[in-house]
Formats: structure tokens, sequence, C-alpha cells
């Protein structure tokens, strides 16, 4: 292939052969991931050293999210969900409209912030109980939590695991992605707001007499919650502005430092013991990212990402908006079947070599990022942001969240299947690819 190596030619085997297990659903992630990795150890195709080379650019994607996870842990025994639940109740009294538009406002800020399908698990169950109080199918309220949980992450860098190894790839600040791609995302989200009528109809059209008023829970441990709200407050804070700061501190280091201050705070006030929170963490996921960037590193060592690079010039031509569209929509097909994760690390190296195999940027351009790459690649970048976090609404297999919301549904004795979530997913990855294709063009055309 390309006339490629037998080195390169089992790195090409052993990336495919992961992601098909990941998306036969024949292994677990994880588990492809890390036997991929020893493959490539154990021919020799990558050295011990080379291995921890290529797991360098991932430090700063795995800090991000370690940080956040923790911080959002750390929230849960202060009981502010139990309290914003029963809020939610209270306003949405037995309006199904009101509960729909009651899950868009609570999850899309939080979302913004914290790791997606943390929040999935965290507002999922409350989701549920406030269905089961109602008597309604908490079938479609559930997916309308993950798929505005999904799109969520396109209003920060910070919001979804796709959209900051994008971004971080190519040198892009929290404050650039404010004043570039955040509207983008917000239309992502008024695109499911204008579908729920249409989608999710049976919820929408539920009215139900007023019942007796919900009790609002006492918040269990109101300092320890004002001490962890004082640090999340702080790091939103940061992660806008830190970086324009001397010394300037990034959005990696932002979570970490403030997962530090959550863990202390729950140490000092007895909130939680750090060993619980620490076993919250979702492991397998940060090991997942690590094995991943192992598998791209072979690739990329072997001149496979070279070799596709170069030939992407004559796949997509050098008519870099029709180039951008057909990135957001492929990519968005890709990640509806692979975890978009493997996706996005493969195909930001493989877009760098198109951009400088057609001559259309420098390699040090690309090296030295956004303000020296030419404004007319960027949208090739952003189109992947999108294509790869929005495509996940999809299917079931799409994005994490899913899975995990797949699996809360099943607990609570009604699990949804892939063909469901398809039904409901297809239509609104569709709409919002629509219009954040609209706004690559408009905005960047």
């Amino acid at each position: 292939m390309f006339g490629l190596s037998g080195q390169a030619e089992i790195a090409i085997g052993v990336f495919t052969a992961v992601i098909l297990a990941i998306a036969s659903n024949r292994l677990h992630l994880t588990v492809a991931a890390l036997l991929g990795t020893i493959v490539l150890l154990l021919t020799g195709v990558l050295s011990a050293q080379e291995a921890s080379a290529s797991i360098n650019p991932a430090e700063a994607t795995i800090a991000l999210f370690f940080g956040g996870m923790v911080v959002a842990r750390t929230l849960v025994p202060t009981g502010v969900f139990d309290y914003l639940g029963a809020l939610a109740q209270r306003v949405i009294g037995g309006d199904g409209r009101r509960l729909l538009a009651v899950i868009i406002v609570l999850a899309a800020p939080i979302c913004a912030f914290l790791p997606n399908a943390t929040v999935v698990i965290m507002l999922g169950p409350l989701v549920i109980n406030i269905c089961n109080r109602l008597r309604l199918d908490f079938t479609q309220p559930v997916l309308l939590l993950v798929f505005i949980a999904n799109s969520a992450g396109l209003l920060t860098l910070v919001g979804d695991p796709a959209t900051f190894i994008v971004g971080n790839a190519i040198r892009l600040s929290f404050a650039d992605y404010l004043s570039l791609l955040s509207a983008g995302g917000l239309l992502a989200i008024l695109a499911v707001a204008a579908l729920l009528p249409l989608v999710f109809r049976l919820t929408w059209r539920e009215r139900q007499p007023e019942r007796e008023t919900v009790a609002l829970p006492p918040i269990t441990r109101p300092f320890a919650l004002a001490a962890c709200s004082a640090v999340l407050a702080v790091m939103i804070a940061l992660f806008m502005f830190g970086e324009s700061i001397d010394p300037p501190v990034s959005p990696p280091a932002v979570a970490v430092i403030g997962s530090g201050f959550v863990l202390l705070i729950a140490f000092t006030t007895k909130l939680d013991s750090v060993r619980e929170i620490l076993r919250d963490v979702d492991w397998e996921t940060l090991l997942f990212f690590i094995c991943i960037f192992v598998l791209v590193g072979a690739l990329d060592r072997t001149g496979v990402i070279g070799a596709l690079g170069n030939s992407m010039g004559s796949w997509l031509g050098t008519n870099l908006l029709v180039a951008s569209l057909v990135l957001l929509f492929g990519i968005a097909v890709l990640s509806s079947v692979i975890p978009n994760i493997p996706l996005v690390v493969a195909m930001v190296p493989l877009v760098k070599q198109y951009a400088i195999g057609a001559g259309l940027a420098t390699q040090a351009e690309m090296a030295a990022g956004y303000g020296h790459i030419p404004a007319s690649v960027l949208p090739l970048f952003f189109a992947m942001c999108f294509g790869a976090t929005l495509g996940g609404n999809a299917t079931l297999l799409g994005a994490s969240s899913n899975i995990v919301a797949s699996g809360i549904c099943a607990q609570a004795g009604r699990p949804i299947s892939f063909l469901t979530f398809l039904r409901y997913g297809a239509p609104i990855a569709l709409m919002q690819l629509v219009v954040t294709g609209l706004y690559v063009v408009l905005r960047f055309g």
C-alpha cells in the first residue's frame, strides 16, 4: 500500500483491527486499544521509547479530562444535583414541553465545561426519576439529554475530547475558540430545540394536572458546595483568560490545579474520601486515550500518515471550502460507527499533511499553530470539530455518553436499542450537520 514497509502494514493492520473490534463491540474499547499497543511493541514496530514519545501529545488531553472528572465527582455528595432535580420538577409541573426545555437549559452549560459522559452519569438518573414521578416514558428525555450533552461540548474548547484534541493540535486558545466556533455549537443546540415538537412529539404533547409540590431537599454540605463552586468559577475564568496572563496557564493545567483544590476541600471537610473520588474517575477512558495516541504514533512513524495525507490532495483537491464540507460530513459518518476520539487523533495529522502536501501551508506554519496557519486552511480543522462531535449523535456507538445513557436506562428497566437510538439520533445529527455546514460556509467561506 503506497509502497510502504512491512512495519507500516503491521501498523495499519493493528489500527484497523482495534477500530473494528471496538465498532463491532467484540472487545471493550480500552482492552482493544491496549492489546493493539502490545502487538506494536512485541513486533518491534515501536520501541518503548517511541511509544512513550507518542504519548506526549496525549498528556494535555488526559490532564484536562482527569481534572474535569474529579471536579464533577466531588460535587456529587454535596447534594447539589438532587437539589437541581427537585427544583426542575417544580418548574416542569406536568408539562412535557417544560421537561424538554429544562433538560436543555440544565445540561448545556454544565457540559460546556465538564466531560459529557460524566454529566450524563450524574443527570441521567435525575431525568429518569422526574419521568417516573410524572408516569412518563423516560426514553425521549434521556435521549435528549445525550444529544444536548454531546452537542454542548462544542460550546467551548474544553467541552469535548474531539474539540480539545483538534484545538490543541493547532494551538487554538480558549478565547479564540469562543470567538470562532462557539456560535456553531450554539446553532447545533438550537437545531435540536427546533426539532423537539417533531422528534420528541410524545413528550412534547404531554400535559398532566399539577401534583403536590415537590419538597426541595437540603444541600447536605453547603460549605463544601460553596468552596467547590468557587474553585469551579475560578477554573472557568482561567479557562477564558489564563493563557493571556503572565505566566500563562493552559486549560489542562487549570483542570489539574482545580482537581487538586477540590480534593483538598473534600479531605478537609470530610465531604468524601479522596480514595472514593479517585476510584470513580473514568480510568478506562484515560488509558484508552494513551493507547490510541500510541497507535496513531505508529502510523506516523512508519510513514502511513504522510502517505495518506499526500494522497488526500487528489481526493479533496484544493478547493478548501468543498474539502471542509467533505471532511465535516465524512468524519460525521465515520464517527457515527466508530468512537470519535481515535478518529480525530488519526485525522489531525492527516489533514495537516494534506495541507502541507497540497502547498496550502508550510510545515513551519502548521507547527506554529493558530495565527500562523493560513486562514483559508483553518476551516478544515473546524469542520473536523463539528463532524466528529455531531456525528456521534447519530448512533448508539457514536459517543461514550450514548453507551452510558443506554446502560442507565437498562438499569431502570427500559434499555435503548441500536435501532431506537438511530431513529432519534439520525435526524438530529443530520439537521445539526446541515446547520453547522452552513455556518462553516457563511462564517469562513
